[in-house]
């Protein structure tokens, strides 16, 4: 049953997200507002090293209040390219300069309210430039072995969901 957008209108904005009101029409003629979050697309990055460690953030989100392994992410700005964007998050949040990077997927983390699309990018070798520019985002950046990203799913050590669907599919690639 396909939903029918006839039209939004903006109720907030600004420079991250867009939040609209759209009038849907459902397939039994019935009409539904529905807020929906409009948002620039999000790239991010990680590398799995020779000795099959991926670089991960330990990071908190106030908003949840919750502790987690992160993949570095952002923004993609106005004109960049999505490869850019995640080599440039990776060096920013980690002071890791990726080498060649490869796409690996994109997701939609919550389609039934969003339109955010992150993509998501990964290397096989980086080079150590110094302490990263943006340090606060994160209270230490970490080598995990690859081996070890089941389990820490499992146990809640890695929350957000492109992080979740990234590595699980990287363990999938690089272990079998």
């Amino acid at each position: 049953m396909q939903w029918t957008n006839l039209g939004e209108h903006t109720v907030y904005e600004n420079p991250w997200l867009r939040v609209n009101l759209a009038d849907v029409e459902l397939p039994d003629g019935r009409h539904l507002d529905h807020y929906v979050s409009r948002q620039r697309p999000v790239a991010l990055a990680t590398v799995v090293n020779e000795a099959d460690e991926v670089l991960l953030l330990w990071r908190h989100r106030f908003i949840t209040d919750t502790w987690s392994y992160e993949l570095a992410a952002g923004v993609v700005e106005d004109g960049e390219d999505l490869a850019d964007a995640a080599a440039r998050e990776m060096l920013e949040e980690t002071g890791w300069r990726p080498g060649p990077l490869r796409q690996l997927m994109m997701v939609e983390p919550q389609h039934g309210l969003t339109d955010a699309r992150h993509h998501v990018f990964w290397a096989q070798d980086a080079e150590y430039v110094g302490e990263p520019e943006d340090a606060f985002e994160s209270e230490r950046r970490e080598w995990v072995p690859l081996k070890d990203v089941p389990d820490m799913v499992s146990r809640g050590e890695i929350r957000s969901a492109n992080a979740v669907a990234a590595l699980l599919m990287l363990h999938h690639i690089r272990n079998g």
